[in-house]
């Protein structure tokens, strides 16, 4: 599901709200949240998931094209820790499609 998708099927759902206002609260999460890991906070959102920082300490890697040793930067990147609700609920799900010998 993209942005778009998510924005027409909670509109679907809540018939007070127009396509447009829904489309401004999830680009206004969207942007809170990038917001808030641009600034290294971490963002909880309760049984959805949790989006921090790690650090990843500079390494020596290969370009696998030409062979040629680089080095990779430390960097930070975006960690995403699901929630319990979202772990269990995709847990149900998926054993619908799990195939059983």
């Amino acid at each position: 599901m993209n942005q778009y998708e998510l924005i027409h099927k909670i509109a679907k759902k809540q018939s007070f709200m127009s396509n447009a206002d829904v489309e401004v609260v999830v680009k206004k999460i969207v942007a809170y949240i990038i917001d808030a890991l641009g600034r290294g906070e971490r963002v909880e959102i309760r049984g959805f998931g949790n989006f921090s920082l790690h650090y990843r300490r500079e390494i020596k890697g290969r370009n696998p094209r030409t062979g040629e040793k680089i080095t990779i930067k430390s960097r930070h990147v975006v960690h995403f820790k699901t929630g319990i609700d979202l772990k269990n609920r995709v847990k149900e799900s998926a054993s619908f499609y799990t195939i059983k010998p």
